[in-house]
């Protein structure tokens, strides 16, 4: 039967988000209906927020629920079972079929329309492509922001980069995706793991995620910082200029100037030896960047893009789970602001204003 549920949307002019009382139909075959206990709030939503839109939309990608009703093809959930809501399908090299992104039709008859998902709501319906299930004993809140926030981060350090034990690391922006990543280059035993940003308290806090050197980029040049921190004694370049710079960068934040950073920061060449460094762009970009490509070139430097942490859910996301029982990811310390859904534009403001220290969760 029918779902009632209370769903924050976007109007399409400008505005703030309304909560409205819409009612979810009976899941398609190939779909889930979620009761949902706790959703991320990503900073990805403000570019959504703030671009032009020609419809009204339904924000959130990260969530934890539990099933209520689904879909007579979908066999890997039942009723009963707690899951995770993410933006990126779970399994589909096994599963190739096209999914469908969530719609939900208001209660003046328009049709709001989703990225792939929308989870700032009490309930919610999802393609199962985009619902993983979780095991019976998984806490209700924090986890919500592994379906986003840590996949990201954290991935594009295990798949997307591949950073190994003893390789060195800088992350540029420290909100929850770059603790993340910060986390999962601890894991894998980088060294140094630097972490870059713009506020001293941020930077502390980052610490406690695996940071074993930090930099303010609003007091000190990152870029000479960096080099510093990581000459190599004796190995020279192919200006016969001693090799500086980290393995990996990781711009977790998007904005023009961090992403052109990141290819500054990585290692340059050993002429005749070994290549330079990658750059990964995690952030999602809202601008056009100029790249040196002699410096590319010259240095053999790679730079590329991370979606989604190159994650597949189903695989990835108990081993989130079981970093977070080990203690090696401390999702209570990374949620540090909660939010009810009816404050959600206050923790879209507190987002935007940078008073976010890692990640806020709206709990229902």
């Amino acid at each position: 039967m029918p779902t009632p549920a209370h769903v924050a949307v976007l109007p399409q002019d400008k505005g703030p988000l309304s909560v409205v009382e819409a009612i979810l139909p009976d899941p398609g075959p190939h779909e889930v209906v979620i009761k949902q206990f706790s959703s991320g709030v990503c900073h990805s939503q403000l570019h959504q927020i703030h671009n032009p839109r020609t419809t009204p939309i339904i924000l959130g990608h990260e969530s934890t629920g539990v099933v209520i009703a689904k879909g007579s093809d979908v066999f890997h959930v039942k009723e009963g079972d707690p899951v995770l809501v993410t933006w990126v399908p779970r399994d589909k090299s096994a599963n190739p079929r096209i999914t469908r992104a969530a719609t939900l039709k208001l209660p003046d008859g328009t049709l709001a329309v989703s990225q792939n998902v929308f989870t700032w709501a009490d309930h919610t319906i999802a393609d199962e492509q985009y619902v993983v299930r979780i095991p019976e004993d998984t806490v209700k809140d924090v986890t919500a922001v592994i379906a986003c926030a840590v996949m990201t981060g954290a991935g594009a350090v295990l798949y997307t980069a591949g950073v190994k034990k003893g390789e060195s690391v800088a992350v540029f922006g420290v909100g929850g995706v770059g603790l993340s990543a910060l986390a999962a280059a601890k894991v894998v035993g980088a060294d140094p793991i630097i972490a870059v940003d713009l506020d001293d308290g941020k930077l502390e806090f980052a610490r406690r995620f695996g940071a074993t050197a930090t930099i303010n980029a609003s007091k000190e040049d990152p870029i000479k910082a960096i080099r510093k921190l990581t000459e190599h004694i004796g190995i020279f370049d192919p200006f016969k200029r001693p090799v500086t710079g980290v393995d990996f960068a990781f711009d977790c934040i998007g904005q023009k100037v961090t992403m052109e950073q990141i290819l500054r920061v990585v290692r340059t060449g050993s002429f005749g030896e070994s290549a330079g460094g990658t750059a990964v762009l995690v952030g999602v970009p809202q601008t056009k960047i100029e790249l040196n490509a002699l410096d590319i070139m010259v240095n053999e430097k790679k730079y590329i893009g991370s979606n989604g942490g190159s994650c597949h859910p189903d695989r990835d996301f108990p081993i989130f789970l079981e970093w977070h029982q080990s203690g090696q990811l401390d999702l209570n310390a990374l949620v540090t602001q909660r939010f009810t859904l009816d404050q959600v534009n206050e923790a879209v403001a507190a987002l935007e204003a940078g008073r976010i220290q890692g990640r806020a969760i709206l709990e229902f």
